[in-house]
């Protein structure tokens, strides 16, 4: 091995011994020290620090006559960046460097005319726009790529930089140097790192390397080469190769590059260069193993002679990162607790549901919040009635509302995808469609909505009318034009198993919220260890169930409103027993009914007049009921258990459909103990009255049925009082479950429906670090938890907690509720996984402490 011309940390020669490390000199630096360490066929590379490569902003110049020493004189360089993580990206690598009229003069002898000229044209295209920062139209019209092209090329640098094409190496090491450093410190780069993760001072590394130019009579070419699949993550040699080119680039988008492996469908490396290509898999499988990652191997071949350029981690989908950890902790080259940590718990969205795929193209005609992953196809409907008629056609549709309420769930179960122009992360549709698996955009302001034209308006001026084809795209919150090329979601054995190494791991429960039959059934797919919540008022929009609702809101005393009720209870234990049987034996909890019951009547005149008509009393009646329900701030008027003890009898009902179906289930073999949340709970003397109307319902229904059973009562916490007086209110429950949207709500005195109008100009402005809705805030939302878990306990060391807002499945909030001594978190079905990935990294990071 050459003998290193100087010995500095800062700029240094990469040998298996020299100074290198990622936090210095970045990753691709240290992944070449580690292939030289391979033994693998390097060329002479020298690295350059971050704090070197810093200095070059502020006018220090660097060293070029030391690091040219490292390398012969009429050797060509190439310069790559090298960043701490390769995901921040960086500047464009320059090839080539050292070319000049002299070095085209000898390699048109060595390696033809043609292949010299065209190296020394692509030089200085690059040059020119990458670092003099000339226009690239200039050369659209050189008149191909032999000697008067390049003859046209030299002079039009000429006439626009206003001096020659540099033709000393040194210059134009120096100059691509600084150019590099300087975009690396651009504003725009630093906003597109910062935006993936990077901190604001993030440093950037330089590689300088040996290029190798074949010019005898063997084979001589550019590839690259990786031996998995980037979007299955399937065992499979995968790049191109160009005879005669050089760099990536070229051989990605030349059209004559060939394929590696042999293929019926073309010519290959395999059959051109047996032994380079035996070689190339051979490195990659030590690659693989020995730097414990799938890599892929950028590689030139001079003259048959194998040469590897750099070593980067294989670009992988969400799917393809799982297949690979789990592949890797198989053979035995990582452990299972280490493929867990590898894979980001917010990436298995892209795995749960169908995805719009990388390679489509995609019109975008507006945008919003991605509120629930995933993506659908669908002709755009305004109203839930036409949702449900064109799913009654088999006709795919897009639900459009300015806001989703409670009467719209029919049509988004109808809907394949649901997009609003209001609402935040928490609104109803975000919840309702992250509960269902939907896709979802809310707060589109950009598309104006008109539900009189029956329009959206985009800010280009397009219109999209009722029945036009859209695409939700509910990973980025992008609305696209048309129907787009998708990738259906894929939860095979691999994700299975991958998720049980999880399951061993974790230690805080995980539960599902979850409405309906097919949310159970999504539960237990997911493998939630229960329901965490069953919100009931859902239940009651069916069409069958609204009318006799209605007509107990209509009755004059407490006997009619138990005769309209009675309609409700035999379908109400239907669901109950439903749900009993789906999650056989795993824990329910069900909340009793929450809303203010104006919103279950129509807003509409002509639904009024409907109403009236089957209750057959006059509209008036209807409007003077509506009015005299009516509410300043009906989320903080008559709903929850407000509404339990002052309207009991919807209380009793539902308590007597659990117990029933509690006793239906244990006779079919299905053993439950049904947990009875009261929601909106602020004292203790509302549970003491609820308490003991159940009481009395469950021993009827013990002696008119002769059967035993048990069941539990707890309390959603979920206002800023029942957190300071959970003690008291624990002395009368056995769980405590906090529910962090309204005890958000309540606690900022902010809506969630209305806080995306203002929250991304807060986030900005620092005012906030992130949406409280989306983020649990574990300042001051996390304080009234802390005192309610350790009040709560203190009254009832043995009592139940968990959270089940939209906060329970981020990492973040799990980690709150490990350190607080919380016993599970329970969220929607679809984010369940999420969650329980997210718990067994928390608790291997507190092992590895």
């Amino acid at each position: 091995m050459q003998k290193p011309a100087f010995d500095n940390p800062d700029v240094t020669v990469i040998t298996p011994t020299s100074p290198v490390s990622e936090p210095t000199h970045g990753g691709r630096a240290k992944c070449l020290q580690r292939l030289i360490r391979l033994d693998l066929p390097v060329p002479r590379t020298v690295a350059l620090s971050f704090d070197t490569v810093h200095r070059f902003t502020s006018g220090y110049r660097p060293d070029v006559s030391g690091i040219l020493a490292e390398f012969a004189p009429s050797a060509l360089l190439c310069v790559r960046p090298s960043s701490q993580d390769p995901d921040w990206g960086g500047p464009r690598a320059v090839l080539n460097i050292g070319m000049n009229d002299a070095r085209h003069s000898e390699l048109c002898k060595r390696i033809g005319a043609r292949g010299a000229t065209e190296i020394y044209l692509r030089f200085i295209q690059t040059y020119a726009v990458d670092v003099a920062r000339l226009d690239a139209e200039m050369f659209d019209d050189l008149g191909g790529t032999g000697p008067e092209a390049l003859k046209r090329a030299l002079r039009r640098f000429e006439d626009e930089a206003e001096e020659p094409f540099p033709q000393d190496r040194g210059v134009q090491l120096a100059e691509i140097l600084r150019s590099m450093a300087r975009a690396w410190e651009g504003t725009t780069a630093r906003l597109l790192r910062q935006a993936k993760g990077a901190p604001v001072d993030a440093g950037l590394g330089l590689v300088v390397q040996e290029m190798t130019l074949g010019g005898g009579t063997g084979e001589s070419g550019a590839g690259v080469l990786q031996l998995v699949d980037s979007t299955t993550g399937k065992p499979q040699v995968t790049g191109r190769y160009l005879s005669r080119s050089q760099g990536r680039e070229a051989v990605e988008e030349d059209a004559r590059s060939i394929y590696l492996e042999k293929d019926p469908r073309g010519a290959s490396l395999e059959e051109l260069a047996p032994d380079a290509f035996a070689a190339l898999k051979d490195h990659a499988a030590r690659m693989r193993e020995r730097l414990r990652e799938e890599m892929q191997i950028e590689f030139t071949i001079a003259d048959g002679d194998l040469h590897i350029l750099d070593g980067v981690r294989v670009e992988r989908s969400a799917r393809a990162a799982l297949r690979i950890a789990v592949s890797l902790a198989d053979d035995g080259i990582i452990t299972r607790q280490e493929a867990l940590m590898r894979i980001e718990p917010r990436a298995l969205p892209e795995l749960l549901h169908r995805q719009v795929a990388a390679s489509a193209k995609r019109d975008i005609v507006g945008s919003g919040i991605a509120a629930s992953p995933g993506a659908a196809t669908g002709r755009i409907v305004f109203t839930s009635e036409a949702a449900q008629a064109s799913a009654a056609r088999g006709e795919p549709c897009v639900l459009v509302r300015r806001e989703t309420s409670p009467e719209d769930i029919r049509g988004m179960h109808a809907a394949s995808a649901v997009l609003t122009e209001r609402g935040g992360m928490t609104s109803h549709a975000a919840v309702i469609g992250r509960g269902l698996g939907l896709p979802c955009i809310v707060g589109a302001a950009n598309l104006r909505y008109s539900p009189d034209q029956k329009t959206l308006l985009a800010q280009d001026g397009r219109v999209l009318n009722e029945g036009d084809e859209i695409t939700i795209d509910g990973t980025s919150g992008q609305v696209l034009v048309g129907a787009v090329e998708t990738i259906e979601a894929n939860l095979d054995e691999t994700f299975r198993r991958f998720m049980s190494w999880a399951d061993a791991e974790r230690d805080i429960g995980v539960r599902a919220n979850a409405d309906t039959p097919a949310d159970a059934r999504a539960a237990v797919h997911f493998r939630a260890q229960g329901i965490g919540l069953c919100r009931t008022e859902h239940m009651f929009f069916e069409t069958e169930r609204l009318t006799p609702m209605r007509e107990m809101i209509f009755a004059q005393d407490a006997k009619d409103r138990e005769a309209a009720l009675e309609i409700v209870l035999p379908m109400q234990r239907a669901d109950f027993l439903e749900l009993f049987r789906i999650m056989q034996g795993h824990p329910v909890c069900i909340r009793l009914f929450d809303p203010p019951l104006h919103e279950f009547l129509p807003t509409s005149r002509s639904g009024q007049r409907e109403l009236a008509e089957a209750l057959d009393i006059p509209v008036s009646d209807v409007t003077r009921r509506i009015d005299g329900l009516t509410e300043y701030n009906p989320m903080l008027g008559m709903r929850g258990v407000r509404l339990g003890i002052t309207v009991p009898e919807i209380y009793d009902m539902q308590a007597r459909a659990i117990f029933e179906a509690t006793v239906e289930a244990g006779r079919e073999g299905v053993q439950i103990v049904p947990e009875i949340m009261l929601p909106l709970v602020s004292a203790k003397r509302e549970v003491e009255l609820v308490r003991a109307r159940i009481e009395a319902v469950a021993a009827s229904v013990r002696a008119e049925r002769g059967a035993d059973f048990t069941f539990r009562l707890g309390v959603m916490v979920e206002t800023p009082r029942a957190c300071l007086r959970a003690g008291d209110i624990a002395e009368h429950t056995q769980f405590l479950s906090f529910g962090t949207n309204d005890l958000t709500q309540m606690t900022y005195g902010l809506s969630r429906d209305d806080a995306g109008r203002f929250m991304s100009e807060y986030v900005r402005q620092s005012v906030f670090d992130e949406d409280p809705f989306h983020r649990l805030d574990s300042e001051g939302v996390g304080e009234l938890l802390s005192l309610g878990a350790t009040r709560g306990r203190a009254a009832r060391p043995d009592v139940i907690l968990s959270i089940c807002g939209e906060h329970a499945a981020h990492a973040d909030s799990i980690a709150f509720c490990r350190a607080a001594g919380f016993d599970y978190v329970s969220c929607s079905p679809f984010r369940v996984p999420v969650a329980r990935l997210a718990a067994a990294q928390l608790a291997l990071s507190d092992k590895m402490k």
